[in-house]
């Protein structure tokens, strides 16, 4: 609580406050009894307090908002991804940051926020096997390969190729990409609404134990746009299993996982 008479001074929206409620209301002195001085002293601590309230509020919003993971804020999802803001949210393994991957303003924040090196390589999520195309090369994979993994749990390393339609700065150096298709609707709804390729990467500070609550990363919601609830996910922790199927005939697992 803001006790200080110096502090309520130095807070701009107080100080507006108290200048409308002159305008509306006659000096403390001009009263005529002690009763109308008390009325109007009770209603200005009110006014203050809810004033106070307001400020309040509007910090946490912009320290990040958190809410539901369900279809009524998707569209809001999607604006903030093309908006080039990152975003928290919960996905079939673990919760996790994600943003346009074609945007490199958008990736470069994700970096920062989990204080990452630009070297360690970010994987993306599509809505659809049909998108990964898009993105990198699948033409040597017998048909329905890909359907039989995904969406799933799981994270294809595939050839980027130079028709990909990824941001250059997105895993500079590397011609592969890791691939998602996440077997959750929320998120899967977002990059279908963006109709790009999310940069998608654990909601957590390099290092740290992975996020499977809202609550685990705390901390970090400040520095993402929406922060998007799923409730505790079943997965303990465990991430997507990581499989390389760049060179054809051959897969090798990288992490497992889930």
């Amino acid at each position: 609580m803001i006790s200080s008479v110096k502090t309520i001074e130095r807070l701009p929206l107080c100080s507006y406050s108290f200048k409308r409620l002159s305008l509306r209301c006659p000096q403390v002195e001009n009263f005529s009894s002690p009763y109308q001085k008390r009325k109007f002293a009770g209603a200005l601590r009110g006014r203050t307090s809810q004033n106070l309230k307001g400020l309040d509020m509007g910090s946490q919003a912009k320290a990040g908002v958190v809410l539901p993971a369900t279809g009524d804020h998707v569209e809001e999802a999607i604006n903030a991804i093309t908006a080039e803001q990152v975003i928290a949210v919960p996905t079939d393994t673990l919760y996790g940051f994600a943003c346009d991957a074609c945007s490199a303003q958008a990736v470069n924040r994700i970096y920062e926020i989990k204080g990452r090196k630009q070297t360690s390589p970010l994987a993306i999520c599509v809505a659809d096997v049909s998108d990964i195309s898009r993105f990198a090369i699948v033409d040597h994979f017998p048909q329905g390969l890909l359907d039989t993994l995904l969406p799933g749990p799981v994270t294809v390393v595939l050839r980027r190729g130079e028709s990909s339609m990824l941001e250059k700065s997105l895993n500079p150096g590397l011609n592969s990409i890791g691939v998602r298709v996440p077997d959750y609707d929320f998120i899967r709804a977002i990059a279908r609404g963006s109709k790009s390729a999310l940069a998608l990467t654990s909601a957590n500070v390099s290092g740290q134990p992975s996020s499977v609550s809202t609550k685990d990363f705390e901390d970090l919601w400040q520095h993402c746009t929406y922060v998007y609830d799923g409730g505790i996910l079943p997965s303990g922790r465990a991430g997507s299993t990581v499989v390389d199927l760049i060179k054809p005939g051959i897969y090798k697992i990288l992490r497992p996982g889930r």
